[in-house]
């Protein structure tokens, strides 16, 4: 066999997410204050876009801003004020830490625990990489 012809088996063999050019858009927490707390209203659509369990970034969340913070329905629900800016400044950290691989900058991965460790592994190039863990 040739090169062309190796070349042409290994791509076939590579899952299409790796050719596709598609790029993540951060999406824009639209949040509300009412008294002395704050509530992110499409908490599902970013979770959603994300692909992530709410646990792991409510609690990100939680740590972050050194607060609680309780599902109610469809919304997450904050103790204190927080501003707009700051939540979006928090959800492109989280993006950056645990949904983009370092890799080959594809939003394509899941969070797995192997041996009591916090992994990043992407379903597009394969890559997997330990992640910071969250603070109790």
């Amino acid at each position: 066999m040739n090169y062309n012809d190796l070349y042409n088996r290994a791509r076939k063999q590579l899952p299409e997410k790796v050719f596709e050019q598609s790029r993540l858009e951060i999406p824009k927490i639209s949040s509300v204050i009412e008294g002395n707390k704050t509530f992110i209203v499409n908490i599902r659509d970013v979770l959603t876009i994300l692909n992530r369990e709410d646990n792991h970034f409510l609690k990100f969340f939680a740590g972050e801003l050194a607060t609680s913070v309780t599902m109610e329905g469809a919304r997450a629900v904050f103790a204190g004020k927080h501003a707009k800016v700051t939540l979006q400044n928090l959800l492109e950290r989280y993006v950056k830490e645990y949904v983009i691989c370092g890799e080959c900058g594809k939003p394509d991965t899941v969070l797995v625990t192997e041996v009591r460790i916090l992994r990043k592994r992407c379903d597009a190039c394969g890559a997997s990489m330990a992640v910071k863990p969250l603070r109790r």
